[in-house]
């Protein structure tokens, strides 16, 4: 990878106990660093070649790659449990120096940085860059405001529909089932009429038998009461000639 892709840029604000903000600028290279300093009038420059890095990552038993990180995240964002200071050295230089913690022990890491005789250009270069970020900043935030309002309305769309779908759902099964009802109902009625014609049915059939019954009784009685009146006048006719028979003798 080349090392401008993996380059990292940071500024912050850097508040200071008894003395007034600062602003420190940083480059990050793969194995090394650049801080650009500055306090409004006067600016300082720490330019870590390859071989200070390694040393002092030596020195705290750290890789390069982690010595760099941990710079990188103290000098990146103020740690609110480290101690800061930039305090004055020889020739007009400053230290800048910051406390952090290692298995319980705090440590402190310096680093010297010396007068810059552009302090024009290093202010306006860090001011340049903090207006940049700012710009970045305000548009990603433009751009997440729109994406948030964006997915707010696709998510009142989502529930506006699920909450017509969910009212035509009831609506279908209240219709399905009123449907259900009515045909369930018919089929009873339909049930009732066939069973109530059946018993009636059942009714004129056995009058009818009954009927059927006392005829043919009827007859019956009829017919043996010709039958033995038949009888009795035969009889009766046969002792009518018997007697003339007699007489005649």
């Amino acid at each position: 990878m080349v090392e401008s892709e993996r380059t990292k840029h940071t500024c912050l604000r850097l508040v200071l106990s008894g003395t007034d903000p600062i602003f420190v600028k940083g480059t990050w290279h793969p194995s090394r660093f650049d801080i650009s300093i500055t306090d409004g009038s006067s600016s300082w420059l720490c330019n870590a070649t390859e071989e200070e890095v390694a040393e002092r990552a030596a020195q705290w038993d750290l890789p390069v790659s982690e010595y760099l990180q941990l710079a990188e995240q103290y000098l990146g964002f103020q740690q609110p449990n480290s101690i800061y200071t930039f305090s004055d050295a020889l020739e007009g230089s400053k230290r800048l120096s910051w406390t952090f913690e290692k298995e319980g022990t705090k440590l402190e890491w310096r680093w010297k940085c010396k007068p810059s005789h552009e302090n024009k250009k290093i202010t306006v270069g860090i001011l340049d860059f903090l207006m940049e970020a700012n710009i970045r900043l305000s548009e990603e935030v433009v751009n997440k405001t729109r994406s948030f309002e964006k997915m707010k309305s696709e998510a009142e769309k989502c529930l506006t529909q699920g909450e017509r779908l969910c009212s035509e759902k009831m609506e279908f099964e209240d219709a399905t089932y009123a449907k259900f009802i009515s045909v369930l109902n018919a089929k009873k009625a339909k049930l009732r009429a066939l069973r109530d014609k059946e018993v009636s049915g059942k009714e004129v059939a056995e009058e009818s038998t009954d009927k059927g019954e006392s005829s043919e009784s009827g007859r019956s009685d009829n017919e043996h009461s010709e039958e033995e009146a038949s009888k009795k006048a035969a009889t009766t006719t046969s002792r009518g000639r018997g007697r003339k028979r007699a007489a005649r003798s």
